[in-house]
Parts: structure tokens; sequence; C-alpha cells
């Protein structure tokens, strides 16, 4: 079947016309922040966990002055002590070489301990209104489920190529929002999606990817 790239796009925008990032920041330093913990956790949960975060360390500095031991009790609920570990000694870093101010480009951001490309693309888009598309894991199982690409980077190249550059940071969040409404990874609600006429997944009988689950245990990462 041939996919409408125009017609995705433009159902994804009519859909969710205010679809916006879930998680809540105000600075580049706390949308760092907030990305780093969202990492195999959700959205709702950082966000019960960041207003006392950022009271108690509302910067750079402060956060590179404290101790993970004291971090990590206050994080603790978004996973593994490593989060901790990786903000303390990123806003150590950011400090040491980049002036206390959280770098605004792809290559610095990725010195940072825990950062990888996907939290970079989102920091960047979001903290600095770079053109990005970050693949999380709803980006990958919506666009896979739409058209084949085996891993995160190949989906990121084909969305970059399909999506015209000033709509990717709003097409990144239009993905996020199908996959956490409609396109679940368990029991997609593919009866009342309006992309099923284009879905590639649905038209194979085949909503459970797991092609799709193998590539993003391997790929997806900070």
């Amino acid at each position: 079947m041939r996919v409408s790239k125009k017609a995705i796009l433009a159902e994804l925008e009519k859909t969710y016309p205010d679809a916006r990032p879930e998680l809540n920041f105000r600075n580049p330093y706390e949308t760092l922040v907030a990305v780093m913990l969202s990492a195999q956790c959700t959205d709702k949960q950082v966000n019960k966990v960041t207003p006392a975060l950022f009271e108690r360390y509302p910067d750079v500095e402060s956060m590179a002055a404290a101790s993970v031991e004291d971090v990590y009790p206050m994080v603790k609920s978004c996973g593994f002590k490593s989060k901790a570990t990786n903000i303390v000694e990123s806003c150590r870093l950011i400090c040491q070489k980049y002036g206390g101010q959280v770098p605004g480009d792809m290559d610095a951001l990725q010195t940072l301990p825990g950062v990888g490309r996907k939290t970079a693309n989102v920091v960047l888009a979001n903290a600095f209104g770079v053109p990005t598309i970050a693949v999380d894991t709803h980006v990958f199982r919506v666009s896979n489920r739409l058209a084949d690409a085996n891993t995160v980077e190949k989906t990121e190249e084909q969305l970059m190529k399909a999506i015209p550059k000033q709509d990717w940071v709003a097409a990144h969040h239009w993905l996020i929002f199908h996959g956490r409404r409609v396109c679940h990874a368990r029991n997609p609600e593919c009866e009342r999606c309006t992309l099923r006429e284009y879905c590639k997944a649905y038209y194979a009988g085949d909503t459970t990817g797991p092609k799709q689950k193998q590539a993003a245990r391997k790929s997806l990462n900070a």
C-alpha cells in the first residue's frame, strides 16, 4: 500500500492541534533534568517529583553542589539511582565546561552523563527552539506501524525526510500524543484510529510489532 505522508501529517495536526510537552519545565536546566528523569518513567510521575526537586535545587549551580545521596530519595520514584547520579554529575560538568549554562548544541549535550541523542533532541527542541525530531518509544512505535524502519536512527532519518523542517517539533508531539492516546504498545485502538487507512501494520494484521519491540529494546536510550 502507498502511504500518504501529507495526509498523515494533516490528520495528526487536525486531531492534536494542542499537542505539546507534557513534562513541566520553565528553563533549559529544568528541561534537561525533567527529560533525564522521564527515561522509562511516565511524565505524570516526573511532574509529581520535580516541583519539590526544583524548589530545593533551583538551578545548575545548586544541583552541582548537591550530594547524590540527598537527591536520590527525591527522585527515587522515577527509577534507578543512576538517574540522580547522572543529573548531579551533568550539572557539575555544565559548571566546569559550559559556564553553568546548559549547552544548546547536540555534541555538547551528549558529553553529559546519561544524555543520549533522544534526550538531547528533546532539550534542543523544547529549551532552545532548535528543529529536531526526538524518537522516543511512542514516536518509534507509531512511525514503524505506519511505515517500516528497524532502528531509532533509521526512523529519525525517515521522519526528517518526510516532514517539513518547520513541523519537526510539532510532529514529534503529534506522534507522542497519538501513541499515548490511541496507538498503544499493547491493544492499540485501531478501530477508532483516524490513521487506520494509512497504516501498514493494520492492513498486515500485525499491530503487536515483535520486530519493533526487539529493535526498541536495543535502540531506545537516553
